[in-house]
């Protein structure tokens, strides 16, 4: 795969060939999964009561110190598998009757992904695809998805380079993030939504508010606001719990509190956002954090 011999699918732009050697992501040219699930706990209009096809990739192109998922994209766990195989994964999961087939960290595979799109349509696929990012993505890498998603999930999770690169290093993340989801937008700019209220084309923002970074929350919400139009769904997450490296953070060792919970959701109300859903805070998050097992792959 050409894309793969001078590697420029996100903003590291290594121009590492993959099929020698391994990028930044930790990454060669083949596809490397760490489980296949159907998944409760996206989204309503993601999931609602036949679940989400969720297929976890490992890797990743950021470096998060605070990841749920470190186990898979940060120390690798997975199982490689050839583009035929995830096409036949996708179709396994549409027979399991779950609403999508939702490609979760899958920017490093992008390329293999589409080939596997095309396999599987051919096949029979024909629930939507959920493209579920970091978005830490080259505006390129999206076009080149336009027509094979129907529904784009990705996360804005920093307003600024300071925090990006403190806690992912990520730099120039919002710059490179901002511009990815403008052009899902352009792809996807209307909402489909079946007679069950299930989502089947359409863009929902994502955002975890951090412990004592408030402000950054606040700045991505309002640059949202001040972006898209009225239409726009976002999805601001109170799930975060100190995993990895972040309990070694003085400023994130810690769930969020009632109080940042309460200020960022008079903050939203603020804003005035017509479409979207603000997570209750829980008491325990870890408990949703999937088992790595290599189940289906």
């Amino acid at each position: 795969m050409k894309e793969l011999e001078n590697c420029k699918i996100c903003p590291r732009n290594c121009k590492i060939n993959r099929t020698k050697n391994i990028g930044y992501c930790k990454c060669n040219d083949k596809i490397k999964i760490a489980l296949v699930s159907t998944h409760y706990y996206e989204e309503p209009c993601i999931s609602k009561e036949n679940g989400s096809g969720t297929i976890f990739f490992s890797n990743c192109n950021m470096n998060c110190i605070f990841c749920q998922n470190y186990e898979i994209s940060q120390q690798g766990k997975g199982k490689e598998v050839s583009v035929e195989r995830l096409a036949d994964i996708m179709l396994e999961q549409q027979e399991r009757k779950v609403n999508n087939i939702n490609l979760v960290t899958p920017t490093m595979y992008v390329y293999q992904i589409i080939e596997a799109i095309k396999i599987a349509r051919k096949k029979g696929l024909i629930i939507p695809i959920v493209y579920n990012t970091n978005s830490y993505e080259n505006i390129e890498t999206i076009k080149a998805l336009n027509g094979y998603i129907d529904i784009y999930l990705p996360d804005l999770k920093y307003y600024t380079d300071s925090l990006s690169i403190k806690y992912s290093n990520a730099p120039h993340y919002f710059e490179n993030a901002t511009r990815a989801i403008k052009e899902m937008k352009k792809q996807i700019p209307e909402y489909e939504f079946d007679e069950n209220g299930t989502m089947k084309k359409g863009v929902i923002i994502r955002h975890l508010i951090l412990p004592n970074y408030l402000q950054n929350t606040k700045n991505i919400l309002k640059w949202i606001k001040d972006n898209f139009d009225d239409e726009i769904y976002v999805s601001i997450m109170a799930q975060y719990f100190p995993s990895y490296k972040a309990k070694e953070d003085e400023k994130i060792n810690r769930k969020i509190s009632m109080r940042e919970y309460r200020k960022i959701e008079e903050y939203v109300y603020e804003l005035n956002f017509k479409n979207g859903y603000m997570q209750d805070l829980g008491k325990n998050e870890e408990e949703y954090v999937p088992n790595f097992n290599l189940n289906n792959v």
